[in-house]
């Protein structure tokens, strides 16, 4: 989801690789779910999300969305899942009671990198501090690669790129012409091709993400 920021507004100034150090561990957060609620649709899921989840829950996309888990909508011209704010806290439907997350070790990668965010450029991306999201203010100084948790960095790396890209490709495919039948049919391929159809868990998703592309790209012509 794109932010018509700067930088300089919502930053330190600086970018940072994987393996800098920077201040974003919150210590647990100790009670604290302050970003775990009035997030609006804001929390997308890519196609490793949806595996991670299926990987440690052991349910579908179509089964999350039937349980009010998730939900989908329209995002820079494409439609995607993401994680459902519900209640009157509005708060995210995978939060107990104690306001804790039960999907920890399975969390989507933007709750993984928060109160990171990624700043993409030249095809590639570094990572940069959100200074006024967080609440803990004694922050301490942690590896970013530590940080998000997530295997196979280098792999992962190179799919956020290759995801980027593609939904850029789509929103300029697309833009304009929302309603036409071409972008109804990249949208639909695009929920299909990564999300809706459910993943072999026992095979390294990368290796099914590169064939998914080059499937979805030679179907539609990109």
């Amino acid at each position: 989801m794109k932010r018509n920021v700067s930088l300089e507004e919502i930053s330190d100034g600086r970018l940072y690789s994987i393996h800098d150090m920077v201040k974003a561990d919150c210590h647990g957060c100790k009670g604290c779910f302050a970003c775990c609620c009035g997030m609006g649709n804001s929390v997308i899921l890519d196609p490793f999300d949806v595996y991670r989840l299926q990987t440690g829950l052991g349910k579908n996309l179509t089964q999350l969305l039937q349980e009010d888990k998730l939900e989908l909508n329209v995002v820079d011209g494409c439609i995607l899942p993401n994680l459902k704010m519900a209640g009157e806290r509005e708060q995210c439907a995978f939060l107990d009671r104690n306001g804790r997350c039960s999907i920890h070790e399975s969390r989507p990668g933007i709750c993984r990198l928060f109160p990171l965010g990624r700043y993409y450029e030249d095809g590639d991306f570094r990572y940069f501090l959100q200074t006024g999201e967080c609440r803990e203010k004694n922050r301490t100084k942690v590896k970013v690669e530590k940080w998000i948790a997530t295997p196979d960095w280098k792999k992962n790396h190179d799919f956020v790129c290759a995801w980027h890209e593609l939904l850029k490709m789509l929103e300029c495919e697309t833009a304009g012409q929302e309603d036409s039948t071409r972008a109804k049919d990249l949208n639909l391929g695009l929920l299909n091709t990564f999300y809706m159809t459910e993943y072999d868990i026992q095979e390294d998703f990368y290796e099914i993400f590169s064939a998914r592309l080059q499937h979805y790209r030679e179907e539609f012509g990109l």
